[in-house]
């Protein structure tokens, strides 16, 4: 873990499960409010560790998969000029763009796709179902150096959402 200067108090007994709920000593932690406070001082090492941060003290929490979730997704234009804007479960609105990548990783053993978005420095949104399926819809194959692909453009940039195999 980076150390930058603030005490450690060690492991915080909050976690953040796959549905992007917070809990505090198994408890779900039911303010919203208070949930958006944590994730303000939410920061993920360049070892994968997500910590709570403010000036005075650090700590380790778990995260399960991701911190947040997207839950919506709105599209604005057409082709390579859409723009693509979600909403995260805790009311953040992010533009997949070139510093807002969308990725697609596959289940090891479902096979399953796993999107996400970065929100903002290595923390990341993992997409819905149903936002997933919104994309897919908006999806179109596209080849770009000599691979077909099936993606979504927002911002100028495609995002790959699977490859098309002949």
């Amino acid at each position: 873990m980076e150390d930058l200067g603030r005490p450690q108090c060690g492991v915080f007994d909050i976690r953040i499960d796959r549905d992007g709920l917070w809990f505090y000593h198994g408890t779900p932690i039911g303010r919203k409010e208070l949930v958006k406070l944590f994730a303000s001082v939410l920061k993920r090492d360049a070892e994968g560790c997500y910590l709570l941060e403010t000036p005075a003290e650090r700590g380790m929490i778990e995260v399960e998969d991701a911190p947040f979730l997207a839950v919506e997704v709105t599209s604005a234009g057409e082709g390579r000029s859409r723009i693509l804007s979600f909403r995260t479960n805790l009311d953040e609105i992010v533009m997949a763009d070139r510093d807002h990548p969308l990725r697609v990783e596959e289940d090891p053993v479902s096979g399953e796709p796993r999107p996400y978005l970065l929100v903002r420095d290595r923390l990341e949104a993992r997409l819905t179902r149903p936002v997933f399926y919104q994309l897919v819809e908006l999806g179109a194959e596209e080849t770009l150096t000599d691979q077909t692909r099936f993606g979504v453009w927002s911002a100028g940039c495609f995002f790959a959402l699977g490859s098309l195999s002949a």
